[in-house]
């Protein structure tokens, strides 16, 4: 048995998860990182002594999933925007508890682990992991192992540019990929297709305040052939296939797993997507080669505890 633990700025998820990547067991705790790392780095230990507490077994690794870069070879969090996490090692005390490997991954990179154990990518062996929420995160996977990089945080996918000159990102370049294929993005390509139409149903949905715009009005919007929302996902599913594009482009992976709170709107984008995505790719003209798969992804908030869990397997 192996412990999985998802790191947020809110919570700290954790959970027992056997050798199939089924989980047996959790434990959910506030993170409070706002009372500074040694108090987190006690939330994280509480978490493995609520999991374990019912066994006198030791668990065969402890993976940590942190929204950053990290060193894992030393078990130090090198940067997390959202804690007060930075060159500091968390791993020594869960090493000394519980004398087994605690290892640590890029928070989006143990989703794309996970996935590809347990989910919507399960038994492909090169996958490439995208989460389409806030922003625009990823994760690789190559012959089964996670793409970490030199600095170990490789993976970072929508801050490639697809528009020169483009919106301004948050990480200071303009035309990342993740400020117009995130649920950010998209809601401000819709306020801009809503100032254009304003007969548009997303204007009684966001009660006339486009602040109020969220996703789920849109594709709601989009559901009832509202044209504002029609052109609106449509420029949408544009950016996000110029994305994916790319990717399959430079790796030509086994499969494209999607996540994240915009693929539950899966009947809305999958067929503009991957229609857009057969037109554009370089491999459209090797007909007789097998092509990449584009999937959902399949365990939500659970993949980055899994994958966690599996980074000592």
């Amino acid at each position: 048995m192996r412990i999985g633990i998802d790191l947020g700025g809110t919570n700290i998820a954790s959970a027992l998860v056997d050798e199939n990547g089924t989980i047996t067991k959790r434990a959910y705790a506030p993170t409070r990182a706002s009372e500074g790392a040694t108090t987190i780095i006690d939330g994280l230990i509480h978490a493995c002594e609520v999991l374990m507490e019912d066994t006198e077994q030791k668990p065969l690794s402890i993976g940590i999933g942190v929204p950053g870069a990290v060193n894992d070879e030393s078990g130090m969090v090198v940067f997390t925007p959202n804690l007060p996490l930075r060159d500091i090692v968390i791993t020594q005390e869960l090493h000394k508890k519980y004398g087994c490997p605690v290892n640590l991954g890029n928070d989006a990179n143990c989703a794309a682990l996970g996935e590809t154990v347990a989910g919507g990518a399960k038994g492909a062996r090169d996958v490439v992991m995208i989460t389409l929420g806030t922003g625009l995160g990823g994760g690789i996977v190559l012959g089964g192992k996670l793409l970490t990089g030199l600095g170990g945080a490789a993976s970072e996918l929508g801050h490639m540019v697809i528009v020169i000159g483009g919106h301004e990102c948050g990480c200071g370049r303009h035309g990342c990929w993740e400020t117009y294929g995130s649920a950010t993005g998209l809601i401000r390509t819709s306020t801009e297709f809503m100032d254009k139409h304003k007969e548009s149903l997303m204007w009684k949905l966001s009660a006339g305040t486009p602040e109020k715009l969220n996703g789920r009005m849109i594709f709601d919007a989009y559901r009832e052939n509202d044209p504002a929302a029609l052109l609106a996902v449509g420029k949408y599913t544009e950016h996000l296939a110029s994305g994916i594009v790319n990717i399959i482009n430079i790796l030509d992976p086994e499969m494209i797993c999607v996540g994240g709170g915009i693929s539950d709107a899966w009947d809305c984008i999958s067929e503009p997507l991957l229609t857009r995505v057969r037109q554009e790719s370089f491999f459209r003209f090797l007909t007789k080669s097998p092509q990449t798969k584009i999937v959902k992804a399949l365990l939500g908030n659970d993949a980055g505890i899994i994958g966690a869990a599996m980074l000592g397997a």
